[in-house]
């Protein structure tokens, strides 16, 4: 992907959302909109989108772990296993 190639400026983008809408669906590449020859928006498609914030998600996921490691709140995996199965042994399952 090469973001230089899809810098487009508002007014641009006024009088084409169509296409940029299909292209960027078509080709799932971001266009980076500016204003004032500044970056102001970014435009991705829907999946794009949705896979951004689940690989944030997972990312929020690892740094807590990392910090739970630091600070010492962990537990032995046989004792988790132990607690998982007592659990689901009260549960009736």
């Amino acid at each position: 992907m090469d973001l230089k190639s899809n810098i487009r400026p508002i007014s641009y983008v006024k009088t084409n959302a169509a296409d940029m809408l299909k292209q960027i669906n078509d080709t799932r590449n971001p266009i980076v909109i500016t204003q004032n020859g500044e970056a102001r928006a970014v435009l991705i498609d829907p999946e794009s989108y949705q896979e951004l914030i689940n690989s944030l998600g997972l990312l929020k996921l690892f740094a807590q772990g990392e910090r739970d490691i630091e600070l010492g709140r962990t537990v032995e995996h046989s004792d988790l296993m132990s607690s998982v199965r007592a659990d689901l042994n009260a549960s009736g399952k």
